[in-house]
This record gives C-alpha cells, sequence and structure tokens, in this order.
C-alpha cells in the first residue's frame, strides 16, 4: 500500500547516476542517447539544477518537429530566458561559413569564468544532419566553461566525430540509466511504495529497468493494488495506469492541450475554453511527473509517451471538436506571430481562409522556412476563390515562387491575382493600384539586370502604387551579395550610356515603391563608371553623393567602400580602411551576407597589392562552395577568387577555371564581369608561359573595354600584363588602341611602382649577379646568408631578388616565387 501517494513523482538519481552524470562538467558535449521513457530528460535536468544551484547559468531547448525554423526559435529563447542577446537577429545557419561566424560570435559572448550548459532535447525529432555536423564544430571550438548536452532516442553523431572529438565527448546511453534491483528497491521506498520481494522480481523482468515502465507500474500498485499486466506496450500501461481513472474534463483537457508544443496557462484557457484550467493543470502538474513546468517558470509540456496518449483520445473526439480546437490553436499562434505553427494547425482544420491569413501578416518570412514541395502541395489544395478572397496572400507567394525559381507557378498565381482584380470591379481603385502594381514589382524580378525591361515594370508599378510594397523589406541585401552595381547591370560592350540614363530613370520609380531600397544605385553605378574610365574627379564626387543616398543601408555603403579602395590604390582617394573594426562591427548585425561581402572586398583589395596571404580566409583557402551565396552574386565572387589565385601565382587554376565563369557571365549577360575575367585570363596565360594565347585573350579584352573606355581595368591587372601591353604595338590591331593602350602605361607604372609592385619585365638580359642569385635561392639560402656570401646588405639583397622575379615574370607569394626561382635554376643551371 502507498504511504504517500504524492511521493510518486519524487525525483530519485541513484549514487551511479550521480558519477555517470558528474563528466558532463568537464566536457565540451555530452550525447544521451537512449530509447524513450529511461529517464534521459529527469536525470539531465537534475543535474543542471545542481549546477544552477552553484552558479551556473543554465540554457535549455526541447525540439517538437523537423522543421529547423521552429528548433531555431526554441533555441532563441532558452538564450533570452537566460539574458543572453547574442542570438537575437540571427537566423539559422545556411551554410558552413554562417555556422562559422556564429561559433565566433557564440565563443566570444560565452566565454569566460561563469559555467554555462545549452541542453538540447528529444534531438532525434529534428532529423537533420546539418545540425548533428555544426554541434559537432561547436563542441570543438567551445571554451572550457560552457557544455552543450544532446539528449536522442537514436544516436546521432557520426563515427568519425566521435574519435575526432575524444575527451570532449562523454557519452550516456541506456545502460547507464537503467535501475538495477538495488536503485529500483531504493526508487520504490522513496516513493513510498512497499513492494514484497516477489512483486519486486516481476518489476525487474518485466521493465528491465526502464524508469518510464517502473513508474507506471507504481502508480497502478498504488491506484488499484496490484502491477500493470505482462506483455502490454507502454502506451496501453499509460493509459491504465495514468488515464483511465482522471475526471472526465481532465481527460478532455490532456486530449486538447496534447497537441501543443508547449503551452501556458493563458493559452490553455483559450484554446480549451475552460475558466479553470489554470486548476486543472496545476492538479495534474502535482499528480503526473509526465507533466512539467519549463524553465522560464510560465510554459508547461508533457512527456512525449504523454502526447502520444492524449493525440490518440484527440482522435476519438467528434469532428466537429477537433476542427474547433484546431481553428482555436490557430487564432491563438496567430495572435502570438507565430506563423509557422498557425498555418500548420489551420491546415488541420482545413481554414484555407484563415491561412491565407496568415500568409498575408508573415509577409513571406517564415514561409521560406518550408520546403517548396510541401508549399506548393498546399497550394494545390487551396481553392481558387479562397486565393482570390486573399490578393495579398498571392503577391506573397508569387514572390515566393519568384525565390525558389518555381516560375511557371509564379505565373499561374500573377494569372489568379489578376482576374481576382478584375472580378471586384467594387475594390477601391487605390487598392486595385496597389496590387496591381506590386504584381509589376515582382515581375520585374524576371529581367534581372535588363534595365530596359525591369524600368519599365518599376514605372508600371509606381504609377499605380500608393503605398510601399508588402513583399519586399528594404533590408535586404539590394546587390544580392555583390561589391559593385556596374558588374550586376553593364551588360554589353558600347551600352554605358543607354544602361546610365535608364538607372537614373528607374531607380527613382523603385525606391518610391520599396522604401528606398538601394538608395543611390544608379550614383554609386555612374561613379564606378567613372573610375573605369580615369574620370577621378567625378567618380570622387559621384561617391560620395551615392554614400549620402544610401546612409543606413549597410549593402550599399559596403558597395561605396569597395569603390573608394579602388581609387585609392590609384593613388586617388583616402587610404586606410581598418577591415577588422568593420567586420566586427557587421557581427554585431548577426548578417552573414554583409560579412561575406566585406570578406570579398578585402580579397581582392589585398589580391591587387599582392597580398594574397592577408586575404580573408574564406577566399585565401578558397571555401565558396562553403557558402550559400545568392546566386546572382556567384560570378563576382568567382571573378574575386580569381584574383586571389592571380596573387598566389596558382595561374592553372584561373586558366582551368575561367572557361566555365565566362559562360556563366555570357548567360548571366555580365559583360564587366567577363571583361574582367579575361583580363585575368590573360595575366595568368603569360604567366604561364602561354604568350601567344595572352595576347590573343588580351586583344579581345582591349577591343571590349575600349567600346566604353574602361581602360583603368587594364591599370588594375598592369603588374601581371606589363611585358604584353609594353612590347606590343596594339594600333597594328586596332587603330583606337594605339591611343587607348598609351594611356593605360604610365598609370600601370605608377600603380605597380605605389604597390611596390615591380612590373615583370622577361626581355630583360639576366646578369652573373643574378644567376648567382638564383644559385643561391635554390640552395635554400637565407637572405642573411646570401648577403653574406656577396657582401651586400639584406635590403640590398630582397631589392636584387625582386627584381630577378620581376625580370622572370614571377609573381605570388614569397615561398611560391622562391620555389619557382629554384625550379627554374634547376632548369637553367650550366652543365659541366
Amino acid at each position: 500500500m502507498a504511504r504517500n501517494r504524492q511521493n510518486l513523482n519524487i525525483i530519485y538519481i541513484s549514487d551511479r547516476m550521480r558519477e555517470t552524470l558528474r563528466p558532463i562538467a568537464s566536457c565540451a558535449l555530452t550525447a544521451v542517447v537512449a530509447p524513450m521513457g529511461y529517464g534521459k530528460t529527469t536525470a539531465v535536468r537534475w543535474f543542471l539544477a545542481e549546477q544552477a544551484k552553484a552558479g551556473a547559468v543554465v540554457l535549455q531547448a526541447s525540439i517538437y518537429s523537423d522543421n529547423r525554423s521552429i528548433f531555431w526559435k526554441s533555441v532563441q529563447k532558452a538564450f533570452a530566458v537566460a539574458g543572453l542577446t547574442v542570438l537575437e537577429g540571427y537566423d539559422c545557419p545556411a551554410d558552413a561559413s554562417d555556422a562559422a561566424l556564429l561559433l565566433e560570435d557564440l565563443c566570444a559572448a560565452l566565454g569566460g569564468k561563469t559555467p554555462y550548459y545549452l541542453f538540447l532535447d528529444d534531438f532525434h525529432l529534428l532529423g537533420d544532419e546539418r545540425v548533428a555536423q555544426f554541434l559537432c564544430r561547436l563542441a570543438y571550438r567551445l571554451p572550457e566553461n560552457v557544455h552543450l548536452i544532446v539528449a536522442s532516442r537514436n544516436r546521432f553523431l557520426p563515427g568519425e566525430q566521435v574519435v575526432r572529438l575524444g575527451r570532449r565527448l562523454h557519452r550516456i546511453e541506456a545502460d547507464g540509466l537503467r535501475l538495477n534491483r538495488e536503485e529500483l528497491l531504493a526508487y520504490t521506498h522513496r516513493c513510498g511504495v512497499e513492494i514484497t520481494a516477489a512483486q519486486a522480481e516481476s518489476l525487474l523482468r518485466s521493465c528491465e529497468g526502464w524508469f518510464s515502465a517502473v513508474y507506471l507500474n507504481l502508480h497502478a500498485l498504488a491506484e488499484r493494488g496490484s502491477l500493470l499486466q505482462l506483455g502490454s506496450d507502454i502506451y496501453a500501461m499509460f493509459t491504465a495506469a495514468m488515464l483511465e481513472s482522471l475526471p472526465e474534463k481532465t481527460r478532455g483537457f490532456l486530449a486538447v492541450m496534447g497537441l501543443a508544443d508547449e503551452f501556458t496557462v493563458e493559452m490553455a484557457r483559450a484554446v480549451t475554453a475552460l475558466p479553470d484550467a489554470e486548476e486543472v493543470l496545476r492538479a495534474l502538474t502535482q499528480q503526473n511527473a509526465f507533466v512539467t513546468r519549463l524553465p522560464d517558470g510560465v510554459s508547461f509540456r508533457f512527456h512525449h509517451m504523454m502526447k502520444e496518449c492524449a493525440e490518440r483520445l484527440f482522435a476519438q473526439l467528434p469532428a466537429a471538436r477537433q476542427t474547433e480546437v484546431w481553428q482555436r490553436y490557430g487564432r491563438w499562434y496567430a495572435q502570438k506571430a507565430q506563423y509557422l505553427h498557425a498555418l500548420q494547425a489551420f491546415e488541420h482544420c482545413g481554414d484555407r481562409d484563415a491561412a491565407l491569413a496568415v500568409i498575408e501578416a508573415d509577409a513571406g518570412d517564415l514561409l521560406a522556412s518550408l520546403s517548396p514541395a510541401e508549399l506548393l502541395q498546399r497550394l494545390d489544395r487551396c481553392p481558387v476563390e479562397a486565393l482570390q478572397r486573399h490578393p495579398l496572400a498571392i503577391l506573397v507567394l508569387m514572390r515566393r515562387m519568384f525565390t525558389w525559381q518555381q516560375i511557371p507557378k509564379m505565373m499561374e498565381l500573377k494569372a489568379l491575382l489578376e482576374a481576382a482584380v478584375a472580378q471586384h470591379p467594387e475594390w477601391p481603385a487605390a487598392e486595385r493600384g496597389n496590387l496591381l502594381g506590386e504584381c509589376d514589382l515582382i515581375q520585374s524580378f524576371l529581367f534581372y539586370n535588363d534595365i530596359t525591361q525591369m524600368s519599365r515594370l518599376h514605372r508600371s508599378a509606381s504609377r499605380q502604387m500608393s503605398r510601399p510594397a508588402v513583399t519586399l523589406r528594404n533590408s535586404g541585401s539590394w546587390t544580392f551579395g555583390s561589391p559593385s552595381v556596374l558588374m550586376m547591370y553593364y551588360r554589353a560592350p558600347g551600352e554605358l550610356g543607354k544602361e546610365l540614363a535608364e538607372m537614373y530613370e528607374c531607380m527613382p520609380h523603385y525606391y518610391k515603391i520599396t522604401n528606398g531600397h538601394g538608395q543611390g544605385a544608379e550614383l554609386l553605378m555612374d561613379a564606378e563608371a567613372a573610375y573605369l574610365q580615369g574620370a577621378w574627379e567625378k567618380a570622387a564626387v559621384l561617391l560620395e553623393r551615392a554614400r549620402a543616398d544610401a546612409a543606413g543601408q549597410e549593402n550599399m555603403t559596403l558597395c561605396c567602400d569597395f569603390l573608394a579602395l579602388r581609387l585609392a590604390l590609384c593613388g586617388k582617394g583616402k587610404e586606410g580602411y581598418d577591415f577588422a573594426a568593420k567586420r566586427a562591427a557587421l557581427l554585431q548585425k548577426h548578417d552573414g551576407v554583409q560579412v561575406h561581402l566585406l570578406e570579398s572586398i578585402a580579397a581582392y583589395f589585398y589580391a591587387l597589392q599582392g597580398r594574397p596571404e592577408q586575404a580573408p580566409e574564406l577566399f585565401r583557402e578558397h571555401k565558396l562552395a562553403e557558402v550559400s551565396f545568392f546566386g546572382p552574386c556567384r560570378p563576382m565572387m568567382s571573378l574575386i577568387e580569381q584574383q586571389v589565385w592571380l596573387a598566389q601565382g596558382e595561374y592553372v587554376k584561373v586558366i582551368a577555371h575561367s572557361e566555365g565563369l565566362l559562360r556563366r557571365c555570357e548567360a548571366m549577360h555580365y559583360g564587366l564581369v567577363g571583361l574582367q575575367a579575361r583580363i585575368q585570363l590573360a595575366a595568368a596565360q603569360l604567366r604561364f608561359g602561354q604568350r601567344a594565347e595572352a595576347r590573343a585573350t588580351l586583344a579581345a579584352a582591349l577591343l571590349d573595354a575600349v567600346q566604353d573606355d574602361f581602360w583603368v581595368l587594364f591599370v588594375e591587372q598592369y603588374p601581371a600584363l606589363a611585358p604584353l601591353l609594353e612590347g606590343e604595338d596594339w594600333a597594328v590591331c586596332e587603330p583606337r588602341l594605339g591611343p587607348f593602350v598609351a594611356r593605360i602605361l604610365p598609370a600601370g607604372r605608377a600603380f605597380a611602382v605605389r604597390l611596390g609592385l615591380p612590373a615583370p619585365a622577361p626581355e630583360l638580359p639576366l646578369t652573373d649577379r643574378d644567376r648567382e642569385l638564383a644559385r643561391l635561392v635554390a640552395g635554400r639560402c637565407t637572405n642573411k646568408e646570401i648577403a653574406a656570401a656577396l657582401y651586400l646588405s639584406e635590403g640590398t639583397v630582397k631589392q636584387y631578388i625582386n627584381q630577378l622575379y620581376a625580370k622572370l615574370d614571377m609573381g605570388g607569394d614569397p615561398r611560391t616565387r622562391r620555389a619557382r626561382l629554384a625550379e627554374w635554376y634547376q632548369k637553367n643551371a650550366p652543365r659541366n
């Protein structure tokens, strides 16, 4: 007989379990893996409560589905409850590079003396290998005071990660959680339930130390005086022990609230329509270990075993009652801006109008977390009449279809919108104009970088709209992460004048309907063109005007910085730019797109100076495949990567990758990116010894560039192209090229001298001293040893060696050039 039924909910942690939990405090990652009901959550939470008493900060997040967006919000909530703001504004990492930025910020924010514990429960429900990989990367990087605990029914760590983590990993599995005979007896005694030796043996035999099964049997013993029948599955055991004796109101409460992941008293009152929902919940919490209050102090959750049984109860309710409950859930979630939960609730009850209203309220932000297939299936189930009652939702869905490149579906939605407007002449004229105008705006994205077509649609949208667009946020990257407006919108040689005129005409209309998204773009494009034409003063003035217009838009400000740095390299602007400080400021905004944009600017800047070792790791180590760049900016990123390869002396890489880049530029009408890629290719071919091919490539680039007078492009590449530019009569190829190249040469020489990059001149004869230098370098002598051997200063030796590199047309970093010089000497050393 039970001496005190309330003691059935007592937390029992055996001495053996305490020892099993102890290593959590010294390991970066603890993986707790066992089937449902083995007490994983209870044991970890007991341990965390003990750590909290000692001053540790505890963060707990539960997982309820495979939706990464919902999981991420749960993690953000856990940090917020603990008073930590480091995750505010961060999206769930979409690629390895975003994950690296988050890791950097997390480790900086959490490092110190205060112990931090982050507990992720029910990880098996997420089922996303990318998250498991991220957790492993996090475990490698975590400071010693930070500990990650992950509970799952299934093993989630890849085998190679277990090996790599080594002592940083602590594993607790089912055998460590089972109750043995002594622990079972101690547990029953602590609960106040006396059992006989025969009952103890029966429990051990039937439950095999499974905590939940033992608990349910003790409940049945205290309630009915007998253990549960052998052979019952866990859900039948749960129903018999925990549900059958409950009052009807309580069972109804469980049936309804079992659908929620987490809930508050306020939510329970709204969804169940029970005025005394708080009293019902309090009684359940006191009597049932499967109902727990969460660390925030106001939220509750059901154990998954109880949720499963509650959902079975819900399935027995009349269909009308089920529909009513789902609608209550949907309305609650919608009021709290939990739009994904609201969509799921309205999908369950088939309330299409309510679901479309949620899509309108969300404006497409959270729809991105749904898979394209899932959203398309929902659209197919939605009646046309319901869609046409929600024209704003149609616009939101059109925008999402464009992002996913579901263009036929996008055009199908456009036709629906136009039909809806035509069928409702009674709608106010302003509303009709706003709908049709925003439809034009969304359709304009199909003509990306065709300014003529985009301008036509933007003007049409501007004429019709009396409010800004609801489907476009002006905080997004206007250039898709590209550092240059001109690279995006210069389509073909000879078209510059027309394109600039259209930009000046088009952009005011676009700004009007997007709250100034991309403000200053037309001025910046004009400034970039002036820079490439050597109109330095004009470029500087236009740049400052663009910067003033772009104030408050980080994307455009960074593009202004890109041009300012190029001007500075040519001696026409202010020098000195603190990349580290700028990066630190961008990290505080938690915007990976802007960070990668800054990294691309830095990579180009350092590569032009012949200092690739200072380029950001993303470009220096060529990890661009790890970043989910927007499609429109990928060719620009590839172009900058090739500039880094040139500076590193990786000429074969440039030659090999140029063909694919030029093909993409042609398909996307990226005339300027293609032109710069051909200039890079000519430089690589020349350095690789393919002079004839380099001359042909350079000639084609010059013929294109002369049409819009873009001669400064060749100044930036002069150190690599000097032998060709200086050694050929380009007027023979085309009369216009004579004066065109004549402007390049003096500016190029000055550019090379300013950066300390003497232009290579392979035609110059080698002296005896040059050959002696090559012999000593090939013999792996240091500059100090060479200076001693030749009776020179180290500074003079360095100057002579640089001149030798220039004569032999050898570029790249110091180590690469020394290796190439040694290889050259081995091939050209005098034979005895």
